[in-house]
């Protein structure tokens, strides 16, 4: 049954319709992601849920009594109050109820006071907000103000979740956040009991926690049955249908406009519905919504960097009494591309500045290679001047920009990154956050260099241009040094990983996180078997080190696990295809889910077995 609905619902900005007769339902325990163009609408729509903005014509619908709570990107929390006053805000109508239940005020009605409390659970609303904080791992006497972007959107999603919400509305709840953060929160929302409707890029966080995606396209919103791993095979499918549906329309409407410029003879006997029907062909090809062009991101690298980039042999730094990067070793390569993971406050930031020569170590040796030229892309966006054009961030005093061997017009070089030519000379403070982190990218994309340093550059980007930006970084022949907590981004872009293991301990690891994290916990298994006790030695004899002879029974387990494997794999690549194609998503979500966690099922299965083949082959 649905909670929320909207039904033809239109919303425009200036002459840009963001919906234009969109239709959308939430189901009761729904969790659902919706996806998008920036500047498509989705925050918009998400207010409008929200009760906090009104649509231009359409009807919103809830269910009686629902409760629905909306946590914004950026949401406003009071800087000089507790942790636990602002979580308790989430229960205010429950606090001020009991309130004026023991004031006995007379003209009150006690026992409707005392109904409505029961029924919001007033009584305890002290304990639930300390439930709450220790469920969240907050520490209730902490001032707002001194917390970091992660904590306080941590704060915001306990002043949320104490309100105890039928629906959920969560506007990038993984901004701000680390890995380890974000893996919580996908704990947190698959055990929350109500409807979710969260908008993210963040690709695996969309598969981890949702079970449908919603896309607002061109002001219509479309629904896709699984997680976002689904939703990208059946858009492809849709596309490709779609683009030989305009096709055929487009020939047969060139047909019928052959056909009406005939001459008199022709004119003469001419059907009228014919060419009623051409005047209809013609408004619809007029009101057609075309697919939204692609960002095309190119970068020029310059002349090339020596072939060490970087080599750091025991470095070390500390601030004071806290030590920030200790005992680190390694050597960086031209090519290379490292990820860079840790908490929040790890320190990656001054371990980039250490391994680029921008910081001296307290102690070791940082060796910087030759000829290197560095491109950086601020996390903040402090480097961008918000009253200056579009124009001028890119190309300063000059209509033309060159990009390696091709010479642009810097309206032309705009255009590539999705942004109008009306709007070249616009200025940055007009541009929404992704369209800022876009037109740094822009900027930074239009000056040669051999090492990118990319801090956070997939905060506010669209799904679509992290793609490819992935490409790009893929078959960039220079050094990238990659900041993200985007986990797909990671896995897809980096040959090796630099890790925090705390204490200012840095490890680099071979692959992206995936197998980061399958190392760490192979090392984490193998730190945890128990260590056989030694028998006491009645003599001191040579021993000869041998292999212990198999089992029959092992022997046997032996000889099958290849033919397991190869079942396995098999299966494996039949499933692959099965997800990869079209089929598959036109039998219904309960099909779709089947799928997809036999997948998950036979990729568990396989290494299981290639793990135990390996300790078989050992003995």
């Amino acid at each position: 049954m649905a909670v929320l609905s909207l039904t033809n619902a239109h919303l425009a900005f200036g002459h840009v319709p963001l919906l234009d007769g969109a239709n959308f339902s939430l189901e009761a325990g729904e969790r659902v992601g919706l996806i998008g163009r920036n500047g498509t609408g989705k925050s918009s729509l998400l207010k409008i849920l929200a009760g906090l903005e009104k649509l231009d014509d359409g009807l919103l619908q809830q269910q009686l009594g629902l409760r629905l709570v909306y946590v914004p990107q950026e949401p406003a929390l009071r800087a000089d109050a507790t942790i636990f006053d602002v979580v308790a805000e989430g229960v205010a109508e429950a606090k001020a109820l009991r309130e004026r239940f023991e004031r006995h005020d007379p003209a009150d009605d006690l026992d409707a006071i005392q109904t409505q409390l029961e029924h919001l659970g007033g009584w305890t609303w002290e304990q639930r907000v300390d439930e709450t904080l220790h469920r969240l791992d907050l520490d209730g006497s902490r001032c707002v103000g001194a917390l970091s972007g992660g904590l306080k959107k941590r704060v915001a999603l306990a002043r949320a979740l104490v309100a105890q919400p039928d629906v959920l509305l969560l506007d990038e709840p993984t901004n701000h956040l680390d890995l380890a953060a974000i893996a919580w929160l996908e704990g947190l929302l698959n055990a929350f009991p109500g409807s979710l409707l969260l908008i993210t890029h963040d690709r695996q966080f969309l598969d981890n926690v949702c079970n449908r995606i919603v896309e607002l396209d061109r002001g219509q919103l479309r629904g896709y049955p699984g997680n976002f791993a689904a939703f990208q095979a059946a858009k492809a499918y849709e596309l490709e249908n779609e683009a030989l549906a305009n096709a055929r329309f487009d020939k047969l409407l060139a047909q019928e406009e052959v056909w009406i410029r005939k001459g008199v003879e022709a004119r003469r006997t001419r059907s009228v519905a014919r060419v009623a029907r051409l005047m209809e062909m013609r408004e619809q090809h007029a009101a057609r919504r075309d697919v939204q062009g692609k960002v095309r991101l190119d970068v020029d690298t310059g002349a090339s960097s020596g072939k060490i980039v970087a080599e750091l042999e025991n470095v070390s730094k500390a601030f004071g009494e806290r030590v920030v990067v200790r005992d680190f070793s390694a050597t960086i390569l031209r090519g290379d591309k490292i990820g860079l993971i840790g908490p929040n406050g790890a320190g990656k930031t001054t371990l980039l500045k250490l391994i680029l020569g921008e910081l001296a170590p307290d102690s070791g040796t940082v060796r910087t290679g030759t000829k290197l030229s560095v491109a950086y892309f601020d996390q903040m966006r402090d480097a961008l001047d918000l009253d200056a054009t579009l124009a001028d961030t890119i190309s300063p005093g000059s209509e033309w920009i060159e990009i390696g061997s091709q010479k642009k017009h810097v309206k032309s070089y705009l255009g590539d990154f999705l942004f109008s030519p009306q709007r070249a000379n616009s200025p940055v403070r007009t541009l929404s956050g992704g369209e800022r982190n876009r037109l740094l990218l822009a900027r930074l994309f239009a000056r040669p260099a051999n090492v990118l340093v990319l801090d956070e550059p997939t905060n506010d980007l669209d799904i679509e241009t992290l793609e490819l930006l992935e490409e790009l970084l893929a078959d960039y022949d220079g050094t990238v040094f990659l900041v993200s907590h985007d986990r797909r981004f990671l896995d897809n872009v980096v040959t090796s990983t630099i890790v925090s293991e705390g204490d200012g301990r840095w490890r680099e690891y071979e692959g992206g996180v995936q197998d980061w994290l399958a190392q760490s916990r192979r090392a984490a298994q193998l730190a945890a078997a128990p260590t056989p006790a030694k028998a006491p030695a009645p003599a001191p004899a040579p021993v000869v080190a041998t292999k212990r002879k198999l089992s029959y029974k092992e022997q046997r387990e032996l000889e099958e696990i290849p033919g397991r494997i190869a079942a396995l794999e098999a299966e494996q690549t039949q499933l692959n295809a099965l997800l990869a194609g079209s089929e598959l998503y036109t039998q219904g979500a309960a099909r779709i889910q089947a799928v997809t966690e036999r997948a998950a099922e036979v990729d568990e299965e396989l290494l299981a077995l290639l793990e135990r083949w390996e300790a078989l082959e050992a003995k």
